[in-house]
């Protein structure tokens, strides 16, 4: 009598064999990858509501938490910088302005910083069946921006609270913005988790630039005392080759009314589609070396 566990084996010998991981060239590797994404579109789903519930489980307050980081950030700063310091004496609606970088930054640092780890904190479900590895710092962009949508809401209140909402063509920079941002996260998690398997001091080190580099885009300073101290020279390009730094400034464009007549970068809304285009192209770069890494992840991790 044939068992069950026998006729499971036959119908799995009349199965064709197909080949897995990535396929070989940039561009056919690259849309295979995508179209593999795709077919476990419902896996990644999974994989963000698990990423979620994992970071706030058993907790009292939930999701609730997402929320209370940037805004001890902003208290801390508010007091710190803008009244002990006087930063709010130069810079109208200073948590307004403030807040807005955080949020701003906090979608950036956060899935950069999980992405990176996201291979290694995963490695017991890498070593036993296959997937397509980019999930894991896909999901972790998706938690990112899970809690960023959060942290967005409590910005629009608040400029509606200070009765300065944002109208026109302020909108505009916002999805542009984002969109650099994302793909800017997206790119260097991509590149850093599949490095972080193979050199584990990697994720220490983000942790160490993401703080360096927080202070390196105005986000508790303006951007006007910048201008101010470096000049028109080279200094200044060299301080806006920071994506992020011009990310920040387009969101502050869209939520920081009472800065309109501040000033800003010459043809900013030109500098967000320039680092797009470059954001684009860093994470095609970073999703192949990351194929190309990725084939000894069980046998390292």
């Amino acid at each position: 009598m044939t068992t069950i566990s026998e006729a499971r084996a036959a119908r799995l010998e009349q199965e064709p064999l197909r080949t897995t991981g990535p396929k070989r060239g940039f561009a056919r590797g690259l849309v295979g990858q995508v179209q593999d994404i795709w077919a476990h579109r419902e896996l990644l789903d999974m994989l963000i509501r698990r990423e979620l519930k994992a970071r706030y489980k058993d907790s009292a307050l939930g999701f609730v938490w997402s929320l209370m980081r940037p805004l001890a950030m902003l208290l801390i700063y508010y007091i710190a910088l803008g009244k002990f310091l006087g930063a709010a004496r130069s810079i109208p609606d200073f948590a307004i302005y403030i807040y807005t970088g955080l949020t701003a930054w906090g979608l950036f640092s956060e899935a950069v910083s999980t992405g990176t780890a996201s291979i290694v904190g995963n490695s017991g479900l890498i070593k036993k069946v296959y997937l397509p590895r980019e999930i894991f710092p896909l999901a972790a962009l998706g938690s990112a921006l899970f809690n960023f949508a959060i942290q967005l809401v409590i910005l629009f209140a608040a400029t509606i609270a200070v009765g300065k909402v944002p109208t026109g063509t302020r909108w505009g920079y916002l999805p542009l913005s984002l969109a650099v941002i994302v793909v800017t996260a997206l790119g260097w998690a991509l590149l850093l988790s599949a490095v972080n398997v193979y050199l584990r001091d990697i994720q220490y080190l983000v942790e160490i630039a993401i703080m360096i580099f927080f202070w390196a885009s105005p986000i508790a300073y303006s951007w006007a005392l910048v201008s101010g101290e470096i000049g028109a020279g080279w200094l200044r390009e060299l301080y806006l080759t920071n994506p992020i730094t011009i990310a920040i400034m387009g969101f502050q464009q869209t939520f920081w009314v009472a800065g309109s007549d501040q000033p800003y970068p010459p043809d900013l809304d030109t500098r967000l589609w320039i680092w797009l285009g470059v954001g684009v192209l860093f994470t095609l770069i970073g999703q192949r070396v990351f194929a190309r890494l990725q084939g000894n992840f069980a046998q390292e991790l």
